[in-house]
């Protein structure tokens, strides 16, 4: 296992993506366009994450950008769309004063075009002490202009690499020192400032030798900070060590929770845990059945009741998990592949709770349920799965670990099943079933579950 901090064993995430939380405008205003003290709306919302059960708060891009906060133009600056530098320290102070932890989300794969390191190498060319922290392809007639939205002297535009496509994203060259020494002053810049860690954006387009050098950097001033990459496709676990990272986003077991539960189709998902444990053998992913980039849970799942199924699959199996906010609700939202696209999973909040739609409750207080479960058993957090009872309508698997467990009973069929459970599995303690005098025998109802265990 990494050696990650010890208090992320207890960590519980909700996370925020924040220029939608506070209704911020979806483009930053000109140059010297006064601070809106947003950030404070969030922090009015601390209590509610605290009795959900979460033990930190997952920030979404907060510094100065162009739009949507992946565009970045100051590293040092919180965009002022969301407020200043006392916004920063106060939801900083109240988050730590409830016990929250903090997580910052860092865009060091690329930049946006209004970034300064970018418009002076535009403007200078070659020359320019800046123009190494890109891939530029400059013209062969060596004109520059100085345009510094990307244009040379003749009016054509300079190419330069950027991220999966988009123009407006300035891909970053990793292999460039200076890059690595900037990357580095900017974390360690907000962990002095009271951040716990990091999330890494696009890790996955990121040189595993790159985070190597930054992160053994800031860690020898902050060894008990916390560093998760988003990784989507690949081999996690390589990239984790490579890369001296302590965790990555879990994306398989994400795509399994809901297309299994979609499909009926359990092998899929017995499958991703059997992965999700040899993952477990290096590091403790950071576990999400929703998040900024994605369509939520509730409208990805084709049934209401499935809901239930997958958070009880994130709350017993191995890792550090995640809440997108609203998922605790049972926002709906569909991600889009457009512009705008993404709007209608990173919406406003309300003002305060008690202008939460009434029929989101109950599944908040499922969560409240769950996570209290975990919290009673942090020894999940290693857990590995052993799967006991598989076919495409009907799962039973045990969670154990550091001499522990518990056992988890799931039913997607319309009708009423029995299923044996371990002779080790105890009491029921979550969940609507009923089990047979002897302890071996779970009846759960149409689209039931539970979870069995020792009961104190």
């Amino acid at each position: 296992m990494t050696s990650e901090p010890s208090w992320v064993q207890h960590a519980i995430w909700w996370q925020v993506y924040p220029l939608g939380f506070v209704g911020a405008e979806k483009d930053a205003g000109p140059a010297g366009t006064p601070a809106a003290h947003r950030l404070a709306r969030l922090a009015d919302w601390l209590d509610y994450a605290v009795e959900l059960g979460a033990s930190g708060l997952a920030l979404g891009p907060i510094f100065a950008a162009e739009t949507h906060g992946y565009d970045t133009t100051d590293y040092f600056r919180v965009d002022p769309r969301l407020g200043d530098d006392d916004d920063f320290r106060q939801l900083i102070d109240e988050a730590h004063r409830r016990g929250l932890r903090v997580l910052l989300d860092g865009v060091f794969n690329h930049t946006g075009r209004s970034f300064q390191q970018f418009q002076d190498a535009v403007r200078l060319g070659p020359s320019a002490p800046t123009a190494g922290w890109f891939r530029f392809h400059w013209p062969s007639d060596g004109g520059f202009g100085d345009d510094v939205s990307g244009s040379d002297s003749s009016g054509g535009e300079i190419a330069y690499d950027d991220f999966e496509g988009h123009h407006h994203l300035v891909a970053l060259n990793h292999g460039e020192p200076e890059v690595a020494r900037f990357v580095a002053d900017v974390m360690k810049h907000w962990l002095r400032r009271g951040a716990d860690g990091w999330r890494l954006d696009a890790a996955y387009a990121v040189p595993s030798s790159f985070w190597s050098t930054v992160l053994s950097e800031v860690r020898s001033e902050f060894p008990d900070s916390y560093f998760v990459g988003e990784y989507i496709h690949g081999d996690y676990a390589a990239d984790v060590h490579a890369g001296g990272l302590d965790s990555a986003t879990q994306y398989q077991l994400w795509k399994a929770v809901w297309s299994g539960l979609n499909d009926a189709n359990f092998f899929e998902l017995a499958a991703a845990l059997d992965r999700h444990n040899a993952l477990l053998e290096t590091f403790a992913p950071l576990t999400f059945v929703g998040n900024h980039d994605v369509t939520r849970l509730a409208t990805q799942l084709t049934e209401p009741a499935l809901l239930a199924h997958a958070l009880v699959v994130l709350f017993t199996v191995g890792g550090t998990p995640s809440i997108y906010y609203g998922d605790e609700q049972a926002f709906r939202g569909l991600k889009e592949d457009r512009a705008g696209g993404d709007d209608a999973v990173r919406p406003e909040f309300p003002s305060s709770p008690s202008d939460l739609a009434t029929p989101g409750w109950p599944v908040y207080h499922l969560h409240q349920q769950l996570i209290g479960l975990r919290r009673r058993h942090s020894w999940l957090h290693t857990a590995r799965t052993r799967v006991h009872t598989l076919s495409n309508e009907h799962l039973v698997y045990e969670a154990h670990g550091g001499g522990a467990s518990i056992v988890v009973a799931l039913n997607l069929s319309e009708f009423p099943v029995t299923l044996d459970v371990p002779a080790t599995a105890g009491a029921v303690l979550e969940g609507e079933a009923g089990l047979d005098a002897g302890g071996h025998r779970l009846t759960l109802p149409p689209r039931g579950w539970a979870v069995l265990g020792e009961s104190h």
